[in-house]
């Protein structure tokens, strides 16, 4: 399935901007919400950038950003990104401070990008909560609120509250969002538009590989065999583990079995070769691993409710 079976409800995010912010960053955490409307093809998220004092916002690289003033826009929603990166502690101040606790009320999640949690922590909304930041500024952070507890993760998702440390976790955190509101899936085929998780890691028994990872690596391979489907023994074999292992980290990271995420990430190239190319369905169902038009086009109407004949007349 494409996404989850929830009511498609447009999900609100709002960013908060500062002088100096990373633009690496605020793409990463955007980027992947406006993929996820792509794929879709409905808006599932909505977005818009405020500053404090509204007007334009550059970036540490020059990037200008047009924004709404915190007080005209009086925002409200779903997701809050408090975005600083650099320059970060001028801002820790009892203005922005007033300002997240109020933010605090009016939406669902408080996020805490790149050096943001250092703003939230400085406003005493991650008391009590594990909260990361930026490496770099990790020990200073664990020192100056102690009352935080702080933990070197990539990312962290807590009741009401999220943070991560630096652009390339604001991604890893984007993703993780859109998986815990649509589906593991649904997630996997948006980082696979921009090969995150491509890269094939060979499990080394003498040490512990995460569950993410090996999942990661064995969906890797799956792309990478669309046309010549290896079996599931042979994945979890290429990979130095057993079958049932594979399976286990599949359930826990997935909830679904490691054949119905081949399946689907058949399915989906035949989705992308249906919209994107004048091949013919025989040729396409060849190409993502099946050895007849009829098997693909069964499978396809169950994935997507149409078969690809219908959904490339639709288009």
């Amino acid at each position: 399935m494409q996404f989850s079976e929830k009511p498609a409800q447009t999900q609100s995010i709002c960013v908060l901007l500062f002088e100096s912010f990373s633009n690496h960053c605020l793409a990463n955490a955007i980027e992947p919400f406006r993929a996820a409307n792509t794929i879709a093809r409905q808006s599932l998220y909505s977005w818009r950038h405020i500053s404090l004092e509204g007007g334009t916002i550059t970036s540490s690289s020059g990037l200008p950003v047009e924004t709404l003033s915190w007080a005209e826009s009086r925002p409200s929603g779903d997701y809050f990104i408090v975005m600083p990166s650099y320059g970060f502690s001028e801002y820790a101040n009892p203005r922005t401070s007033d300002v997240l606790r109020t933010a605090r009320t009016r939406f669902s999640t408080l996020v805490g990008m790149d050096t943001g949690a250092w703003l939230l922590a400085k406003a005493g909304l991650l008391d009590g909560y594990q909260a990361t930041i930026h490496w770099d500024e990790f020990t200073r952070f664990s020192e100056t609120f102690p009352q935080v507890d702080a933990v070197e993760n990539r990312f962290i998702i807590e009741p009401g509250l999220a943070t991560c440390g630096g652009a390339s976790t604001a991604f890893e955190l984007t993703l993780e969002l859109i998986k815990k509101h649509h589906s593991p899936m649904f997630a996997l085929e948006i980082a696979a538009l921009f090969m995150h998780g491509d890269k094939l890691e060979m499990h080394d028994p003498f040490q512990r590989m995460s569950s993410d990872t090996l999942v990661r690596s064995a969906t890797a391979l799956m792309r990478r065999t669309i046309e010549r489907p290896l079996s599931i023994p042979t994945i979890a074999n290429r990979l130095g583990i057993d079958q049932r292992t594979l399976e286990d980290h599949f359930q826990h990271e997935m909830r679904l079995t490691p054949s119905s995420v081949y399946k689907s990430i058949r399915l989906r190239e035949a989705r992308r070769l249906v919209e994107l190319t004048t091949l013919n369905i025989a040729e396409i169902a060849e190409r993502c691993g099946y050895q007849n038009t009829s098997a693909m086009t069964r499978a396809y109407r169950l994935e997507f409710g149409q078969p690809p004949r219908v959904h490339r007349q639709l288009l």
